[in-house]
C-alpha cells in the first residue's frame, strides 16, 4: 500500500510536468525527491508526503529564480540568436554562467508549430553543466520549452 501512493504520487507529478514553468517543473522534481526521500526515511505515507511538500518548497524556489532572468534570456536567444552561433550572459543574481548555440529554426510535423532546438551550457557553482533543449512558438508567439 505504501509503494502504491508513492508510484500514484510520482506518476500524478509526471503528468503535471507536461506543462509546468521552470518553477513548476522544480516544484515538481523537488516533491518527487522529497517523497522519495521521505518515504525511505519515515516508510510510511505521512514521511512520504511531509517530503514531498518540503521537496516542492525547495524545488519552486530554485526553479522560480532561474525563471525571472535566465528564461528570459533563453527567449531573446531563441527569438533573436543566429543558428549555430553562441549566446552568452551571466545571471546578475545568482552568477551563474551561461551560453547558449540555437539551430535554425525548423516546423514541428506534428504540432505545426515553428520550433529551434539549441545547446545548452552553463557553470552553476562553479560546476559545468550542459543541455539540449527545444522550444516552439504558442499561439501567442512565446517560446514555449517542450518536454523533451
Amino acid at each position: 500500500m505504501k509503494q502504491l501512493s508513492v508510484v500514484l504520487t510520482l506518476l500524478a507529478l509526471l503528468t503535471l510536468s507536461s506543462c509546468a514553468t521552470k518553477g513548476q517543473t522544480g516544484a515538481l522534481g523537488g516533491a518527487a525527491g522529497g517523497a522519495l526521500i521521505g518515504q525511505a526515511i519515515g516508510r510510511n505515507t505521512g514521511g512520504t508526503l511531509i517530503g514531498a511538500a518540503v521537496g516542492a518548497g525547495l524545488g519552486y524556489m530554485i526553479g522560480n529564480e532561474m525563471d525571472k532572468y535566465d528564461r528570459s534570456q533563453m527567449s531573446n536567444v531563441y527569438e533573436r540568436g543566429l543558428s549555430n552561433r553562441r549566446s552568452e550572459w551571466v545571471n546578475p543574481d545568482s552568477g551563474n554562467q551561461y551560453s547558449m548555440t540555437p539551430q535554425p529554426a525548423f516546423e514541428n510535423p506534428s504540432t505545426r508549430q515553428v520550433c529551434r532546438k539549441a545547446e545548452i551550457n552553463a557553470v552553476i557553482d562553479g560546476k559545468p553543466q550542459r543541455t539540449y533543449s527545444t522550444a516552439c512558438r504558442n499561439a501567442s508567439g512565446e517560446w514555449v520549452l517542450q518536454g523533451s
